[in-house]
């Protein structure tokens, strides 16, 4: 049986920087651990969707918040907000922005949502 691990992520595996965006992957065996940083300012259909091509985030996010806050926007009109201390879970279809002039930071648990968000940039 395979011992604990540990990784930081001042030495992430990948890093992705769209505009105003900050994707740090940390990969394990069967698991990568994603965190994300978009500045004041940062917009999913603006740094993003030029990126995948699709008119909504298509991935399902779970993770937490530590600073910073965000507003989701689903597809069906409903709207979300979640800030510093807040564990989340986000369905596709959605838009997503920062809220204020504090820069947003969090880490997500979904291997598929840390591999393919803002995956080209």
């Amino acid at each position: 049986m395979p011992g604990a691990e540990a990784r930081s992520f001042d030495s992430p595996d990948e890093q992705r920087t769209p505009p105003k965006t900050k994707v740090d992957l940390v990969r394990f065996e069967g698991a990568t651990v994603g965190r994300y940083t978009f500045e004041p300012g940062w917009r999913w259909s603006e740094a993003v969707k030029p990126l995948v091509g699709t008119d909504t985030c298509q991935l399902r996010h779970v993770g937490v918040v530590l600073a910073g806050r965000i507003h989701i926007a689903y597809s069906d009109g409903a709207e979300s907000e979640a800030g510093a201390g807040d564990a989340f879970l986000i369905p596709p279809g959605h838009d997503a922005w920062v809220v204020g002039e504090e820069t947003y930071v969090s880490y997500e648990f979904e291997s598929r949502s840390a591999e393919e968000f803002a995956r080209g940039s």
